[in-house]
């Protein structure tokens, strides 16, 4: 049934511009695994009521699948010999991006209910969905369409061409975001994910707090605290990245940038034009606004650059290809 709608989708998208006709559906599991979304709610729902970081690294993982390769499960591949380098070992992923074994659990459960049927990149896209769910205190609550096939390609070296690291100005953070169809109000809505969530020292200290930055004082004297001079791979702690509401997704990240107190240069950069400024007083102060915004950037991004006909896979395990 799957692989007939699938091939329908195919034929028709081929009429149509590729971006108008992704193949995506709420619901696409309906006949061919009706309880796929049950399914993989409760496995996350057991892993982060034990551990908070562990939603924020789901939530995280799909925004490092999609901006590369697009939302196909790639940064799922461990390395083999042929690929000795994919994806979850490039320096944006590993060793920070974690969740891995919430998605195993969450294939092994669905693969017993309907094998052969769900792929790994839809699984991916519930979980990040569920976890935001969980950690809003059931307030953010998205229709996450689903019909992903899993990619076969994971290559470490496009993580980091695709994935825009913390040091990026305003004009950085547009373009990478551009790039993926993403407009500039996604990019600040986005961003709002850094209010759950743990960053290794290593990613802020030398540009936040050896340099001359707009960092609030008290803020860094802490961060100094936590963090040392020089973070090694082995001396490389790790922090909030709110440490107001450090296990709630809501709109605290919004109130520490306009109080100085965020990590990253490309937090801080969202108060250096007019339009993002706006954007973050917006979804500071206004009730409500910043999530409802967010649940339509999230399924706007799991979206990208999605494969179906037969450009992928249904894999049998997220970790290799069939």
């Amino acid at each position: 049934m799957a692989a007939s709608f699938r091939l329908a989708v195919a034929l028709t998208c081929a009429l149509v511009l590729v971006t108008a006709c992704q193949g995506l559906q709420v619901g696409y599991y309906k006949k061919s695994c009706p309880r796929v979304e049950h399914i993989v709610r409760d496995e996350v729902k057991k892993f982060v009521y034990k551990n908070a970081g562990i939603g924020a690294g789901l939530i995280r993982m799909l925004f490092h699948d999609c901006f590369v390769q697009g939302c196909d499960g790639s940064v799922l591949l461990d390395p083999t010999p042929a690929n000795p380098q994919p994806e979850k070992l490039s320096p944006p992923n590993f060793p920070s991006l974690r969740g891995f074994e919430v998605i195993d659990a969450a294939k092994d459960a669905v693969e017993k209910a309907c094998p052969g049927t769900v792929s790994c990149a839809d699984i991916v896209a519930f979980a990040a969905r569920d976890a935001a769910y969980f950690l809003s205190r059931f307030y953010v609550k998205i229709d996450m369409p689903a019909g992903r096939l899993d990619g076969r390609v994971s290559n470490a070296s496009e993580a980091l061409d695709f994935l825009p690291p913390p040091v990026f100005n305003i004009t950085d953070l547009v373009g990478s975001f551009a790039a993926k169809g993403l407009d500039a109000e996604d990019m600040v809505v986005l961003s709002g994910a850094h209010t759950i969530g743990r960053s290794h020292c290593s990613s802020f200290v030398p540009d936040r707090l050896a340099a001359p930055s707009d960092i609030n004082a008290s803020f860094a004297n802490l961060l100094r605290r936590r963090c040392p001079a020089n973070p090694t791979p082995g001396n490389d702690p790790t922090v909030n990245q709110d440490f107001v509401t450090p296990n709630a997704l809501d709109n605290q990240y919004y109130k520490n940038v306009l109080a100085h107190k965020v990590l990253f240069t490309s937090d801080a950069a969202l108060l250096t034009t007019p339009a993002t400024a706006k954007m973050v007083l917006d979804n500071a102060n206004i009730p409500g606004w910043w999530e409802r915004k967010f649940k339509k950037a999230f399924v706007k991004m799991s979206q990208i650059e999605v494969k179906t006909g037969m450009q992928g896979e249904v894999r049998k395990n997220c970790r290799v290809v069939n």
